[in-house]
């Protein structure tokens, strides 16, 4: 089953909260996923906090047409949170 984001808010600088539809809910940063041309213009902040919500691919969406995997992003929160848990 695909991971379903039905929530998101851009966090400051280049973080993101992201909320699943499981429950799932987390920040992480994606600084160090902004690279290659589609993402260039995410570097600038204010680029990167038009984010939002595409309902129809249920991930996070910029206007430029950068987007990341749902899956790809759950992962990422649950990494972070089990980093987070350990520390």
């Amino acid at each position: 089953m695909m991971a379903r984001i039905v929530d998101a808010r851009h966090a400051g600088g280049h973080r993101v909260w992201l909320k699943f539809e499981d429950g799932l809910s987390g920040e992480i940063d994606l600084a160090p996923e902004l690279w290659g041309p589609v993402f260039e213009p995410l570097k600038a902040e204010s680029e990167f906090a038009k984010l939002r919500v595409d309902a129809e691919l249920d991930t996070v969406v910029w206007p430029n047409g950068a987007d990341f995997s749902p899956d790809w992003l759950r992962e990422q929160v649950k990494a972070t949170k089990l980093g987070a848990a350990a520390e």
